[in-house]
């Protein structure tokens, strides 16, 4: 009688258990379905305050899909064009094959070294190291200590490899910051990403795709304001220290003197790579990026025509809702 009794008590246990499993599972489906304010998966990094979730800015394809795309005198082997406001893709070609991204790598650059640092005044001393790597140096020289913020100057204007190796090696030590580096591409949502240098030098193994750099553009405007802002300027003097000579980069994107509303971004040139650039224009409450990979003595030209197109068309309204969320 106690064994039946036992069994009885043991069976109407299971059945409570598995209503409350099911209540619970139709429960979440539904809020799911029906919630309209995004689930929030907060950021550990402190340096990107206003990334309250992890945006993997998943672009739309229907504007594509329902308009296709001109047949535009574009140059180089891939390109990718996106609304931010919309997320909509208005232009492609081969957007999604990693190639060498030379040195548009340096917007992972700079994101993972303004994590690491916490603060753009922190100086970092430079190595003999950092100053090794040639073309397209900031002008560093062994032993001298420069800001965070001073470095990325050289690193966004003049292109500087030796700041992104100083970057890369004086806050952590370098094998690391590739590491995170890494690590930031699959934080951030990006496929078809992999770093083996913090500058884009040529490296076997060392590639992003287009789309990936469309994305990593978003990010970075969206979440990293500073960087942007810094990537925006054209000329600055930085002026000697007790620790460090005088500095005068220069912005090597010319469409920041060409082109009405142009904004930024980064521009790069290897032998692998070919002539590259990333570049965001904003006009009117219109937020462009777009991205052309191995077009040489043609990049800024293609990236002009498709910013052009770009603006001449007025995408819908992506559905979700992160799309209010963007600047």
């Amino acid at each position: 009688m106690r064994a039946r009794r036992r069994s009885r008590r043991q069976r109407l246990t299971f059945f409570v258990s598995l209503g409350v499993i099911v209540a619970a599972i139709v429960t979440t489906v539904y809020v799911a379905r029906t919630r309209t304010i995004a689930f929030n998966f907060h950021l550990q990094s402190a340096s990107a305050p206003n990334a309250k979730a992890f945006d993997h800015f998943d672009f739309s394809y229907y504007w594509l899909a329902t308009h296709g795309q001109p047949n535009l005198p574009i140059h180089g082997q891939a390109a990718f064009l996106v609304d931010m406001d919309s997320r909509q893709v208005l232009w492609q070609r081969d957007a999604e094959t990693s190639r060498a991204p030379a040195s548009l790598t340096k917007m992972i650059t700079a994101m993972v070294a303004v994590d690491d640092a916490g603060s753009l005044t922190r100086m970092v001393q430079v190595t003999s190291q950092a100053t090794n790597v040639v073309p397209s140096v900031m002008g560093l020289t062994p032993g001298e200590s420069v800001s965070v913020q001073d470095l990325l100057y050289g690193l966004f204007l003049d292109s500087g490899n030796d700041a992104a190796e100083a970057l890369a090696s004086g806050i952590v030590p370098r094998d690391r910051f590739i590491r995170q580096m890494n690590q930031k591409t699959k934080s951030i949502g990006l496929t078809a990403s992999n770093f083996v240098t913090p500058s884009g030098l040529d490296a076997p193994g060392h590639g992003m795709s287009a789309h990936d750099l469309a994305h990593t553009a978003a990010y970075l405007d969206t979440y990293y304001p500073q960087l942007a802002a810094i990537a925006a300027t054209r000329d600055i003097a930085i002026p000697a220290t007790a620790t460090h000579k005088a500095f005068y980069p220069h912005n090597l994107n010319p469409l920041l003197g060409s082109f009405a509303g142009a904004t930024g971004l980064k521009t790069g040139l290897t032998d692998n790579a070919g002539g590259c650039i990333v570049a965001t224009a904003t006009r009117g409450h219109r937020h462009l990026i777009a991205v052309v990979l191995n077009a040489t003595l043609h990049s800024a030209a293609d990236a002009t025509t498709l910013l052009n197109y770009g603006f001449s068309v007025q995408p819908t309204q992506a559905f979700g809702p992160w799309a209010s969320t963007l600047h």
